[in-house]
């Protein structure tokens, strides 16, 4: 797996790596022997970089990554995880919330360090106390070596690339902004990393919108992006080809031009992950990617801050 650098980190990662959300069982149950053989597939082809985060199946997810690891030489992966949402509504950026859960965290991942630690989705917390209180901590924290870098994540990208490099945090994760069907990411990417902070694009799929199963019932993106992506994702099967492959590989094959280091896909099954690396060594169909946006033009970049649905972040 070709890696690179994660902004001034000095970490290397692999252009793609696995999200451990799902290891949380927040689709559908997980097991411990499934967790293992995820987290194993991915070691053996070379994605060695996890994001987690304790709102994950509320803890769940965490653990479940932390056994997956344990015998793993430390040095051989590289960990994200998260402070500041602990629930659906739930955000405390406080500095005793920031301790007692990076306290949590280090127990739950088994290590006495963390690679990478963000504040979880900060548009929707209390931006003032992430200030005042959680990035101020988290610094005497990286003084310490308790954690190695700080990053912030998020969906509204002005809100991201503001506080990121007002801040001088050292990573930014944006989700579902680099897809077939939004590719705000780009500009904003390209600036960050040229002021050395590292990029990571979080959900290729987009929450499932890019899946022959189709957006969930609770996918905030609005009824015509949802149709769009149908008659994109038909489009896809007509040429014999499952539109996740050709999501990913977009994601994959345009980051390094925009400044986005790695890809974070989400999965909980060793067959999937597979999937995702085999796909991720295909060259893109330039002629269908034509297609598709033929297709996507109308709605393309049309997020669901810019257009609600009816369900998630749109209702928050």
């Amino acid at each position: 797996m070709k890696t690179v650098s994660l902004g001034n980190t000095g970490i290397q990662v692999p252009v793609l790596a696995m999200g451990a959300a799902s290891l949380g069982s927040i689709y559908h149950p997980v097991s411990q022997q499934q967790a293992n053989e995820t987290v194993s597939a991915a070691l053996e082809n070379g994605v060695n970089y996890f994001d987690v985060a304790p709102y994950y199946g509320l803890t769940k997810a965490e653990a479940a990554l932390g056994k997956a690891l344990q015998g793993v030489p430390r040095h051989q992966y590289t960990l994200a995880t998260k402070v500041g949402r602990y629930g659906d509504s739930l955000w405390d950026f406080s500095r005793e919330a920031t301790l007692r859960s990076i306290d949590e965290s280090l127990s739950r991942l088994g290590t006495d360090y963390i690679d990478v630690i963000q504040c979880h989705d900060i548009e929707y917390g209390d931006i003032p106390q992430l200030l005042d209180e959680a990035l101020p901590v988290l610094r005497e924290l990286k003084a310490n070596g308790v954690v190695r870098n700080i990053g912030i994540t998020g969906y509204q990208l002005d809100r991201l690339e503001q506080v990121a490099c007002e801040q001088k945090v050292d990573t930014v994760m944006a989700y579902c902004t680099w897809t077939l069907q939004d590719r705000r990411l780009g500009n904003v990417a390209r600036r960050l990393n040229q002021a050395g902070i590292g990029v990571l694009n979080a959900s290729p799929l987009s929450m499932g919108l890019l899946t022959r199963g189709g957006a969930p019932q609770w996918h905030p993106a609005h009824q015509s992006v949802q149709q769009v992506c149908r008659e994109v994702s038909a489009l896809c099967d007509r040429k014999g080809v499952n539109i996740s492959q050709v999501a990913l590989q977009f994601a994959l094959t345009t980051a390094a031009e925009h400044g986005i280091a790695t890809t974070v896909i989400g999965t909980a099954s060793a067959e999937n992950m597979l999937d995702n690396v085999r796909w991720s060594d295909r060259p893109l169909d330039d002629e269908l990617l034509a297609q598709i946006d033929a297709l996507m033009a109308p709605v393309l970049n049309i997020g669901w801050d810019i257009l609600p649905g009816n369900g998630g972040k749109a209702q928050k």
